[in-house]
């Protein structure tokens, strides 16, 4: 449950914060989700990562299904003149 996460104080170089929040940026993350990814990623590879700890969440846009529903405005085509004259050009 998300309720149920720790908030830390953490203090960082300020060119590291900034490489991180740019790198954070690049994966569309937040500077703070980057962190954890990184630090979970750290306890992994060391074999730490403990069994019981919850997945991060899931945030954002949800994935795209294959086919926009129909009459969805992403779907419709702009209206284009007859004739494939643009308008007041008689």
């Amino acid at each position: 449950m998300a309720t149920d996460r720790k908030s830390i104080l953490l203090r960082l170089d300020p060119a590291v914060h900034d490489a991180l929040a740019r790198w954070a940026g690049d994966e569309l993350r937040s500077t703070n989700a980057q962190i954890e990814f990184l630090l979970r990623q750290a306890l992994a590879d060391a074999g730490r990562l403990p069994r019981e700890a919850a997945r991060i969440p899931r945030r954002g846009r949800p994935p795209r299904t294959s086919a926009p529903p129909n009459g969805s405005a992403a779907s419709q085509e702009p209206d284009e003149p007859e004739g494939g004259a643009p308008p007041g050009d008689d």
